[in-house]
């Protein structure tokens, strides 16, 4: 099944993402409880996740996403 990374606030479509790729997601970044479905992503979390061996096209969605500097909270939804 194919999941959507979405930009939590305005809803913009970031990147559709696997199954394999969200479970990257969700082995390596904290979450508040079983239904949380979203992080705050900045260059410090691209660096861990890369260190990491997160698949390349999912760092390279989230790069794009992230203004210069900064960071932004994603979301996954089921697409």
């Amino acid at each position: 099944m194919p999941y959507r990374l979405v930009v939590k606030d305005t809803r913009q479509p970031i990147a559709d993402i696997s199954a394999e790729q969200l479970q990257t997601l969700v082995d390596l970044l904290e979450e508040e409880d079983t239904a949380d479905r979203d992080y705050y992503v900045d260059g410090a979390v691209l660096d861990y996740l890369a260190d990491r061996g997160a698949d390349p096209a999912l760092l390279a969605a989230l790069r794009r996403a992230i203004p210069p500097g900064g960071g932004l909270d994603v979301e996954w939804t089921e697409a």
